[in-house]
This record gives structure tokens, sequence and C-alpha cells, in this order.
């Protein structure tokens, strides 16, 4: 290792991301990536920022993107005030833990959940308390009861897929008062109930989404969070101390469009969730263990638990699925549901193998 690198450097355990393989075309199940396009609308307000303003800086508080998110959800009283936005909702998460999670108490997020929370911990140096999953993999919110620093978890948990209900968060939030709760929802579009319609009742609620998954803008890096102004407040101040320009022009401009079709927003979650609905089935009747998914993904279990040699030969007939080598989840695949047709390819690969 170099001898230049700071101490924390040296100590850092860097995330993982899904590996992107380049020796062949693969069926790509394993990044939880849309199938579908972005809206047309989307790629047309992306075609006509593409001109000679990209000069300029773009406009360092994004309020067209703002205002397009809190137009979605302003049935649920979001407002401009209540909605920052980022370079994906990692770089949104980033700033959480720098600017909201960084206190004496531990932060408590669950001991299988999404794998950059202890990267961000680890870079920021922030105590962390990890509460187990229960043996079938359920977030149970009631054994988060210890003090903290505050709350994090994703719902639909990743990579369980499985997702709690509203009403459970909201009896957290009424008995966690003192630390900000962050709802990490990147998966909520395809099953589960959004978090948001309580931040007006919850000042220490932060909801956080992004465009990579349902509005299938992945390759454009948007993410966002909606909460209390005084959080939000908070939010923007980590921001610009660290990157004034998060999003160029194109972004911007891509995402609102993007937000604003919501038809067809609703078309393409629809169409990913009847199509989870049929992989699960025929999983099922391979003889996979598979757990109830909100999500655009399943995690399953093979008959024999043999995960790691069937994800290899997946690989080598030009599948790829994602497989952890961790504790508790070793003989589990997490499947992104991809098109009919790459479903259906991958099914028939699954059934030879």
């Amino acid at each position: 290792m170099s001898q230049y690198w700071s101490k924390l450097v040296h100590d850092l355990d860097p995330y993982t991301p899904g590996e992107q393989p380049k020796d062949q075309r693969y069926i790509k199940l394993n990044t939880n990536e849309c199938p579908y396009p972005p809206s047309p609308q989307a790629l047309a307000a992306i075609h006509a920022a593409a001109d000679e303003r990209l000069r300029l800086y773009p406009d360092p508080n994004a309020d067209e993107l703002k205002d397009a998110i809190a137009a979605y959800y302003g049935d649920d009283g979001v407002q401009r005030a209540n909605v920052f936005v980022g370079n994906g909702s990692d770089e949104v998460l980033a700033h959480v833990f720098h600017g909201l999670l960084k206190h004496d108490a531990p932060i408590l997020y669950p001991d299988i959940s999404y794998s950059f929370y202890p990267v961000y911990a680890n870079l920021y140096q922030l105590e962390a308390q990890l509460i187990p999953l229960r043996e079938d993999f359920r977030l149970c919110l009631g054994d988060y009861t210890c003090t903290n620093g505050g709350i994090i978890f994703p719902n639909p948990n990743a990579p369980t897929s499985m997702a709690v209900g509203r009403d459970v968060i909201e009896a957290l939030l009424q008995a966690n008062r003192d630390s900000v709760v962050v709802v990490d929802e990147a998966y909520v579009d395809f099953g589960a109930e959004t978090a948001i319609p309580l931040i007006t009742h919850y000042p220490n609620l932060l909801v956080v989404q992004t465009f990579s998954k349902s509005r299938s803008l992945a390759g454009l890096r948007v993410g966002f969070a909606v909460g209390h102004p005084d959080l939000i407040a908070g939010l923007e101040r980590v921001k610009n101390s660290f990157n004034s320009y998060p999003l160029g022009r194109m972004a911007i401009a891509g995402a609102a469009a993007a937000m604003r079709d919501r038809d067809y927003f609703a078309s393409t979650c629809q169409q990913i969730m009847t199509t989870r609905d049929m992989t699960v089935q025929k999983l099922t009747e391979l003889g996979f263990s598979v757990l109830p998914s909100a999500a655009n993904f399943v995690f399953a279990r093979p008959p024999a638990g043999n995960a790691e040699a069937l994800y290899l030969a997946l690989k080598q007939r030009g599948v790829l699925v994602r497989y952890f080598n961790k504790p508790r989840i070793n003989e589990y695949l997490r499947i992104t549901i991809g098109t009919d047709a790459e479903m259906q390819t991958f099914l028939h690969v699954l059934a030879e193998l």
C-alpha cells in the first residue's frame, strides 16, 4: 500500500459494486438496474439541455428538480424546502452520515443490509451497532430501542427484498424522537409504502430515494432526500462545503422530466412487478425458497443451498446474478428482475443447470 496514504485510507474497506465484466455480452441480473429505457420525456429533456449552455455552471440548487419532486409529493405536504438532491442517493447518504448521524451515541442499522452503511460509518468514523434481522430475515423495528445517535435502514431492505409497513415506521418514530431516523427507499416503488407522508408529523424523519431504479436513470446519477426543512438545511451546509454543483444541467433536466412523466413511471413499475411475480412462481416450482419481495429483485435460496456454485455456473452461461459470500446469506442469490425475455432465458438456463 502507498506510503503516502493517511491511516484512515489504510483502514478503509471500500464498497464493492456489482461486477461489470466486459469479456462478453451478459444478461445482467446483478445490479438492480431497470430493464426498460428512461421516459421518452426524460430523454428529450436531456437532449434539449445539451446545448451551448453547457459552458455555464448548472443551477447549484437544482430548483427545477426540487420543484418537480415537491409537486409529485405535494399531496403529502412536500415543498421545495423539504427536498435535497445529490449525485445519486449514495452521495445523499454520504452527506446524511456526515451531517446528521455523527454524534456521540452509536448509529443503528440492520446486520444484513446495504453494504455502503458500514463503509460510510468507517469513513466518517462513526460508532455503529448492528441490529440482527430475525431468523426469517424480517426487519423488526421494535428491536431499535436502545440509545442511539441515529437509525438508518432500507425499506424494502437490501439484499433481502422484504419491506415493513408505514405504520411500523411511525411506531418507531413515536418511540425514537431524539435522533434522526433515515429510511432508505431505493426500491420503494415496486410494492412498498413510502414514509414521505410522515415527514410533516415527525421532524426527525428523513426519506432518501433514487432515480436509478424505478426511473431508469442509473447512468445519470441522481438521488434525493425529503424531510423537515431543518434536516434539509443541514444537508445543504454539508453539500456546499463539499461540492456546490453535484448535478449537471442534463441531469437536472432529465430527472425533472422523469418525475413529471407519471404514466411511464407507473407502467414500467407495474411491468417489473408482474415479471417478478412470474419469476417467483417459476423459481418456487424449481424448488427455490424465495423471500417475499417488494423490490425489483428477489432473494432466493437454491434447493441444495449451493448458491456460489450456481452463481458461477450461470455466469459461465452468460447470466449474471449477485452472490454475497457472507454469514447467514451465503446460500442465497440476489436476482434482478429483467424483461420477460431475459427472465425466460435465465429460467431456461437455471432449469438446465
